[in-house]
């Protein structure tokens, strides 16, 4: 399995490429890399260009072919992961100017030092790859791809973990989507780090590669995959006989404003509003209303009339809504970011208290360090209680169902909890945080990957958009846009039977990843 520097036989165009990356030296080097993980970012959502990634990832292989150490490579990993992640992670910065008084002062800081931060990871991956680096062999392909996915699988789990922009969502809008319900969002990564990799890298100089047939297999994963993708996917979809209509609404309610008395009243006006609104004549009237992440400024625990007025909006039907709880456990309130159910008699039914809390977002690490170097005004923020974990709730007339709120959603190896599979997963959010450009939607692109990956539908009710419907292969079958105010009604999809990834998690990406490096490390002491 090898190749060689570009040579007479080299198609010129490619070969001249590949050689002038590879001769690059500093600044050039880490301006290049950055470049090229930027241009990883413009495969996911909103751009969805995934053909970038055919472009960047040989760049980085050839970049790395011009180290001579494993700290130079290193460095031109981190630059990559920093033009990816500061490009892909922007839209924090709008948390920052929600209330611009107090928190402005940390958006510059927030935009570099986290992906700055993340960018370590892919340091670690491209030092530990040129240390195992094969000159001119296909293998070196195969050991960076395995080495940057082990290293997501770390950036996925370790403090806390933060599975956001990984490879495998550049397929969102393309049937390759669909290998997520067999190897799930890690697996589909590697081969996606590796298959957008191999054709330039191959063209750019193979003097003996490993054979037509492997050849055909490896360059020749993404159209199968495609191809499956689009197979596995039937042109309807299914609902039970008896599937319960759902009411999902949105109120527009902008994180600046949905604080403010003054607008707090028009915005629950809203909600009311369009949870009393006629039934859709071709659904009949809906089974259960659902309401976004802290959809209410009060907290309906302590506010039966409000509860009573939610239930007579919704006529009969529950209302499923995110909102704040608290309990007072002797001198110390603890305070829940919750979802609960508003039942046809206005009492509380089953509630879920998020477990995933969001650092500094809603719960602040390491506060007495923070106080002691003087940044009290983030450490005296306090912050909420994690709930217990990951459970299902019944809400009659509806199949239980998994709650997610908010960044719950992006962490696949967290959405099942143990026993019951349950019917479907609903996803109460507050997208206001993320801004109007790369956040929501990627956000919704990983609510359809977790669809696919555990053959269930999947619901999402957010206060600002994205809010839709998604069928158990990834589709979106009804949404409101971003900065829509109203509501939808739709039935419920039927599920699918568990997925191979519902049964078997992350094990065969990760087995996958560590015999890559196991069979490329073997090959470069057999000389390759």
């Amino acid at each position: 399995m090898r190749d060689s520097t570009p040579d007479a036989a080299t198609p010129p165009l490619v070969g001249r490429i590949a050689a002038a990356v590879a001769r690059l030296r500093g600044w050039q080097r880490m301006l290049a890399a950055f470049v090229a993980g930027m241009a990883l970012t413009g495969g996911q959502a909103p751009v969805s260009a995934p053909g970038l990634w055919f472009l960047a990832m040989p760049v980085l292989v050839w970049l790395v072919d011009g180290t001579a150490r494993p700290r130079q490579a290193a460095a031109v990993g981190w630059a990559a992961g920093f033009g990816m992640f500061v490009t892909g992670l922007f839209w924090i910065g709008h948390a920052f100017l929600v209330d611009a008084e107090q928190f402005a002062w940390m958006l510059p800081f927030a935009v570099t030092l986290l992906p700055a931060g993340l960018g370590l990871f892919w340091a670690a991956a491209f030092w530990f790859a040129r240390r195992g680096w094969i000159e001119g062999s296909l293998w070196r392909v195969a050991l960076l791809a395995a080495a940057i996915s082990l290293a997501e699988f770390a950036r996925s789990t370790l403090l806390t973990g933060l599975p956001w922009g990984l490879a495998a969502f550049i397929w969102t809008e393309t049937p390759v989507a669909q290998a997520a319900s067999v190897i799930g969002p890690h697996g589909l990564s590697l081969l996606t780090y590796a298959a957008t990799a191999l054709p330039l890298v191959a063209i750019a100089g193979v003097r003996r590669g490993p054979g037509p047939v492997v050849t055909v297999l490896v360059l020749g994963i993404i159209p199968a995959l495609w191809a499956w993708g689009a197979a596995r996917v039937p042109d309807a979809t299914s609902y039970a006989p008896d599937a319960p209509v759902l009411r999902v609404v949105q109120p527009n309610a902008t994180q600046r404003l949905k604080w403010n008395p003054d607008y707090a009243a028009l915005f629950y006006r809203r909600l009311l509003d369009a949870t009393a609104a006629p039934a859709d004549p071709a659904l009949g009237p809906p089974d259960a209303v659902i309401w976004p992440e802290t959809a209410v400024t009060f907290l309906p625990a302590e506010r039966p009339e409000e509860r009573a007025r939610i239930a007579a909006a919704a006529g009969g039907a529950p209302v499923i809504l995110g909102a704040l709880n608290r309990q007072q456990r002797g001198e110390r309130t603890d305070w829940t970011n919750s979802l609960m159910t508003i039942t046809p008699d206005a009492a509380i039914g089953g509630r879920y208290d998020k477990a995933h809390l969001v650092p500094f977002g809603e719960y602040v690490p390491l506060q007495p360090i923070l106080r002691h170097v003087g940044i009290r005004q983030l450490a005296d923020r306090g912050g909420f209680l994690p709930g217990p974990g990951a459970r299902n709730v019944e809400v009659a007339p509806l199949p239980p169902f998994r709650p997610l709120i908010c960044y719950e959603a992006i962490f696949p190896h967290e959405i099942l909890p143990e026993g019951a599979r349950p019917g479907w997963l609903l996803q109460v959010t507050n997208d206001g945080w993320f801004g109007n450009f790369g956040g929501p939607q990627q956000h919704l692109a990983q609510a359809r990957f977790r669809a696919i990956e555990q053959g269930l539908p999947f619901v999402r009710a957010a206060n600002t958009g994205i809010s839709a419907v998604i069928d158990p292969h990834g589709r979106v079958l009804v949404s409101l846009a971003l900065g829509d105010e109203g509501a939808f009604d739709h039935r419920l999809p039927a599920p699918l039977a568990p997925t191979v990834y519902a049964v078997t998690g992350d094990a065969t990406a990760l087995a996958a990843v560590l015999f890559l490096i196991f069979a490329a490390r073997l090959r470069r002491r057999r000389g390759a």
